[in-house]
């Protein structure tokens, strides 16, 4: 079956950095875009980035010159390096995969910034 499996959340102080990282299986995982998203408390899903098959990237403007999107299809993981932390930044984060034939979500991973 189809599995997003996210990983590299935790409580980070404000300024810090992380790397969440979201390993796929049982997908040709080329041919998806892959995005992150995020859900803060008492606020809808937002995209955060994402990347394409071909590599092209969309960043929100909120995380935009902060944030790093990268795919490696070799080892069917995209990751978002995520530098210079705020605490709106605190949120559960979501991997997608997005192909025209399906659309799967991760479980997500909780990322907090102390301030």
């Amino acid at each position: 079956q189809v599995q997003l499996v996210e990983s590299g959340g935790g409580l980070v102080q404000a300024g810090g950095s992380l790397r969440l990282s979201c390993a796929a299986s049982g997908i040709i995982f080329s041919i998806y875009a892959m995005g992150w998203y995020r859900q803060a408390p008492g606020k809808q899903r937002e995209l955060v980035a994402a990347i394409s098959s071909g590599g092209r990237i969309n960043y929100a403007d909120s995380v935009k010159g902060r944030f790093t999107i990268s795919r490696d299809n070799a080892k069917n993981t995209v990751y978002l390096q995520m530098n210079s932390l705020k605490p709106e930044d605190t949120a559960d984060y979501y991997c997608n995969g997005y192909s025209n034939y399906a659309n799967y979500w991760g479980q997500g991973t909780q990322v907090t910034v102390s301030s």
